[in-house]
């Protein structure tokens, strides 16, 4: 253990670890500032601590069998569809219509929403990691253990402006969708088509992503509203 913790690659290797983390780590804040938004901010922190240390878990997990699950045809299209429903999701206003959620049930959907995009996402950014722990499930570990604080610190200052500035919930929400496309287009099925057929699908595919996470997530949030008023309304009127 001491020669371990003596080793000059060791640390060398670990800084790369948190580097690398934190670096392919910015969109999973979005996703934590998103999904924790609104709710009330003890309730926040809660939500951001347990969904943060969830991700991260599932990520080391992850990260242990990257390469072979990569490999996996249909598995990036599938994440990046479920990607894409999740950051329209994240658009939506609230069924109470206050901006705030209340309740064990907006701390569980939070945390549920936070591990599941994390974990999506995540299919890419382990390589990196894994590349760098070159098997080493200890220094993995606590890279990421290390990288924790940095990612809530981050999410929750990422949600301080989201608060300040509502652009940045859709600029957020556009980010997911541009990932989602990413991925897509990288899976091991589409990559053979799309490299002899559309080249061009690597850039567009990821904007296209982008700009359906908005629109649509405009759209259902449109109708939601409307659905909200008019129930209100006709909890207003007298009955006969």
């Amino acid at each position: 253990m001491i020669a371990w913790l003596s080793d000059a690659h060791t640390w060398i290797a670990l800084l790369q670890i948190i580097g690398v983390n934190i670096v392919l780590s910015g969109d999973n804040a979005v996703v934590i500032a998103l999904a924790c938004r609104t709710l009330p901010p003890k309730q926040q922190r809660l939500a951001i601590l347990f969904g943060a240390a969830g991700a991260i878990v599932l990520r080391a997990v992850l990260t242990v069998f990257a390469v072979l699950l990569l490999a996996k045809p249909y598995l990036k299209l599938v994440g990046g569809v479920l990607l894409l429903w999740i950051a329209i999701k994240l658009l939506l206003p609230d069924n109470d219509g206050d901006g705030e959620t209340d309740g064990k049930a907006g701390i569980y959907a939070a945390i549920k929403t936070i591990v599941i995009a994390d974990l999506v996402m995540s299919l890419d950014n382990v390589l990196g990691v894994a590349a760098v722990a070159k098997g080493d499930v200890v220094l993995l570990v606590l890279g990421l253990l290390i990288s924790m604080p940095l990612i809530i610190y981050g999410s929750t200052l990422i949600m301080r402006l989201m608060g300040r500035f509502p652009v940045v919930i859709t600029l957020g929400a556009a980010l997911l969708g541009y990932v989602a496309g990413e991925m897509a287009v990288t899976d091991p099925v589409a990559v053979p088509w799309i490299e002899a057929n559309a080249p061009w699908l690597h850039m567009f595919a990821p904007l296209l992503g982008a700009v359906l996470v908005v629109l649509a997530g405009k759209y259902f949030a449109r109708r939601k509203k409307r659905a909200v008023v008019e129930v209100a309304v006709e909890q207003q009127e007298p009955k006969p």
